[in-house]
């Protein structure tokens, strides 16, 4: 079955989200991509994807004639094709709806304020969860019908609601944490994932909600025990009752518990920053950044078993040239017994994530243990 993915803010990341779960893998403008899949796939575990949908070969207004719903419909129109505009778009939704009063439905037109609807607009009026309630997305001669739309609500909820907060160790966002996990690829129910910089337990805590088991370990003491309260937080809060492990633990000498199928870590990213850093402090944390980063794949490579996925997200930092500056963990992780994914669709360049300005980004990097 052939699928749709209106990519989020940073669509190159989204791409290596899909390429990793999916096959076929193609994108098709700036903002989508195409990929196959032989069962559907679930929005709400695609942090990089903002709507999805499946592709359908009959016009929209034959569609919803041929379809068995009695009540009143709920339509809206997302027009992705080059050169689309809002005027093209509304006179097509009110063509559509002409036919179908014709034929004796009842139905309700979602008003367009651009060519696209927003995801906000798709997640409020249910278009795709609600029966009748419906989003056609068009791309040249092409239509899908959206199966899905990120929840906002609920990753507000996951982000702010969760007890135990520190924004001085960093403030993970829950769609990066799945991205991380995902990037790791399509692993079996119940694997074990390991986070060696846990932090307050965002990647643990999405590990579970994919129905993987935690498992975290990080060297502040106090940061372990908010770990814990958080993901008790969710078991209580969520029907989720995965298994979850937390302990103290140096991630640069630290011994972990087998097995390990997989990890995924927001790594150490130095002290926060709200300008660019000056030549000499740039040069220095940075250097204390890639020293405990080698010194975690160095140990971690020790015990783990080949093929192995170990996805970190590293800083870089933004330049008062408008660049940002990589750590060049690259040169490093052939010698320490990794390989790096390779993608279709983008190179290691394109997998920056960070907001406009932001002074200390996170580049992230897929490996695989040799």
């Amino acid at each position: 079955m052939q699928y749709l993915a209106v990519l989020g803010r940073q669509p190159k990341i989204s791409l290596a989200e899909l390429e990793s779960l999916f096959s076929d893998v193609k994108q098709i403008s700036p903002e989508l991509a195409t990929f196959a899949s032989e069962k559907t796939p679930n929005i709400n575990r695609l942090g990089g994807t903002t709507k999805l949908a499946q592709k359908i070969e009959e016009k929209p207004e034959v569609f919803l004639q041929n379809l068995n719903f009695d009540g009143k419909i709920v339509f809206g129109i997302s027009d992705y094709s080059k050169g689309a505009n809002l005027h093209k778009t509304k006179q097509l939704a009110l063509k559509i709806k002409r036919i179908l009063k014709r034929a004796g439905k009842s139905v309700r037109v979602l008003e367009n304020k651009t060519a696209t609807l927003s995801s906000a607009t798709v997640f409020h009026n249910q278009l795709g969860e609600k029966a009748g309630h419906i989003e056609f997305i068009k791309y040249n001669n092409q239509w899908f019908i959206g199966i899905g739309v990120q929840n906002i609500n609920a990753y507000r909820d996951r982000d702010q609601k969760r007890p135990a907060r520190d924004a001085k160790v960093g403030m993970l966002p829950p769609k990066l944490a799945q991205i991380l996990l995902n990037l790791c690829g399509d692993l079996p129910k119940g694997a074990r994932v390991l986070d060696p910089f846990c932090g307050t337990g965002v990647v643990l805590q999405e590990a579970m909600l994919m129905g993987y088991s935690a498992y975290g370990t990080d060297a502040d003491e106090r940061i372990v025990e908010y770990t814990k309260k958080n993901l008790e937080w969710l078991q209580n809060d969520k029907p989720e009752k995965n298994r979850f492990s937390v302990a103290l633990g140096d991630a640069t000498e630290f011994s972990w518990e087998q097995p390990i199928d997989a990890v995924a870590c927001e790594t150490y990213l130095g002290p926060p920053m709200s300008e660019p850093p000056v030549e000499i402090k740039l040069k220095t944390v940075s250097q204390d950044c890639k020293a405990i980063i080698v010194g975690f794949l160095k140990n971690l490579g020790t015990q783990i078993k080949t093929g192995t996925p170990v996805v970190i997200a590293i800083p870089a930092w933004l330049r008062s040239d408008g660049y940002y500056y990589r750590l060049k963990i690259l040169d490093e992780v052939d010698k320490l017994g990794y390989n790096v994914e390779k993608y279709n669709n983008l190179s290691q360049r394109d997998l920056l994530y960070y907001r406009e300005g932001q002074i200390v980004a996170r580049e992230i990097i897929v490996l695989r243990k040799k």
